[in-house]
C-alpha cells in the first residue's frame, strides 16, 4: 500500500507519454511545419513536443501532490488532485500556445487548426490537455482502485 503512490505516479506518466505522442503525431498537420519542415524536423518536433508536454505533466501532477495531496493519495483525494493537475496543465498550455503562436512565433498554425479567437490558440492542443490526463488518470484511478 505504501507504494501506491509511486506505482500511479509512474503509470499516469506512461500513459500521458503514450497519449501525448499520438497526439503530437496525429495534430502535426494543423501546425505549418507539416508543410514546410523535413522528415527529420517533424521527428524532432513530436519528440520536442511530446517531452515538453511530460514535463508539464510531471510539474502539475507533483505541485498539486506537495501542496495540496493527501498523504494517502491514491486511495484518497484522487478526483480533486486530477482536476487541479488537468487545470494547471490546461492554463500552462494557453500561457505557452500564445507565447510561442503569437509572441517567439516558435510555431505557427496552419490554416487547418481551429482557433479560439478570443484566446489566440489553437483548439487541438487546448483539448490535448483535457483528453490525454483525464483518459491516464482514469486509467490510472481504476488501476490503484484494484
Amino acid at each position: 500500500m505504501s507504494s501506491a503512490w509511486l506505482h500511479s505516479i509512474r503509470r499516469y506518466l506512461a500513459l500521458v507519454l503514450a497519449g501525448d505522442l499520438l497526439w503530437e503525431m496525429a495534430h502535426l498537420p494543423l501546425y505549418t511545419i507539416w508543410r514546410t519542415g523535413t522528415i527529420g524536423e517533424l521527428v524532432v518536433a513530436v519528440l520536442h513536443c511530446t517531452a515538453g508536454d511530460v514535463v508539464i505533466a510531471t510539474a502539475s501532477l507533483v505541485s498539486v501532490l506537495v501542496v495540496s495531496g493527501p498523504g494517502e493519495w491514491p486511495h484518497r483525494g484522487y478526483t480533486r488532485v486530477a482536476v487541479l493537475t488537468i487545470s494547471i496543465g490546461f492554463a500552462y498550455t494557453i500561457y505557452s500556445e500564445r507565447v510561442n503562436v503569437t509572441v517567439k512565433r516558435s510555431w505557427a498554425y496552419s490554416d487547418m487548426m481551429p482557433v479560439l479567437p478570443w484566446i489566440e490558440v489553437g483548439l487541438s492542443p487546448l483539448l490535448q490537455w483535457l483528453v490525454v490526463p483525464a483518459i491516464a488518470f482514469y486509467w490510472t484511478g481504476a488501476s490503484s482502485r484494484r
